[in-house]
């Protein structure tokens, strides 16, 4: 099977991760390389992903990375598959690195070099890539300036990774539609 790259959409609870999962194993069977993006800043998200790795196959390879994430999937071995869960929390990390007083050009900008550099890490592998984010555009919109900066940046990262994919699906109430 050729590598391919999807990138799976949704709402939160929409059941990404579960299909995600599902399809990384039919894809890769053991041979899958997880990239967790996800940091453990309270109790709250570490039950979460707790909850996540007890749901993983327990042969699949586990990569945490939170920043710089397209350069440390390339130092990894390769695998048949990776499962990268999730680019709505690497954009997050990348625009909280930036000063409270940072523009929504700089937060766009710092989201996308995330991007960039996963799409060519992508591009020089031989691995296909399944990539989870939120669609965070449907809901209201957020009360406070830099929640609003953040759902633009993520929004013009999902479709920068969106236009390169081979495939993209949207997830509600755990049913994948295809988009593209």
């Amino acid at each position: 099977m050729p590598k391919t790259l999807t990138l799976i959409l949704g709402g939160a609870r929409s059941g990404k991760s579960t299909y995600a999962q599902k399809l990384a194993q039919e894809r890769g069977g053991d041979d899958v390389l997880f990239v967790a993006t996800a940091q453990a800043l309270d109790e709250e998200m570490q039950s979460r992903i707790e909850a996540h790795r007890r749901d993983r196959p327990a042969a699949w390879r586990t990569l945490e990375a939170p920043h710089d994430t397209g350069r440390l999937i390339q130092q990894a071995d390769p695998s048949a598959v990776v499962l990268m869960d999730c680019l709505t929390l690497l954009v997050s990390n990348a625009v909280l690195t930036l000063p409270e007083s940072a523009s929504a050009i700089e937060a766009e900008a710092a989201a996308l070099a995330e991007v960039d550099e996963l799409l060519a890490a992508y591009r020089r592998g031989t691995s296909s890539w399944i990539v989870i984010s939120n669609e965070v555009g449907l809901g209201l919109v957020p009360p406070y300036p830099m929640g609003r900066v953040y759902r633009d940046a993520l929004g013009r990262a999902n479709q920068r990774l969106a236009a390169e994919a081979d495939e993209v699906l949207f997830m509600v109430a755990g049913i994948p539609m295809k988009v593209k």
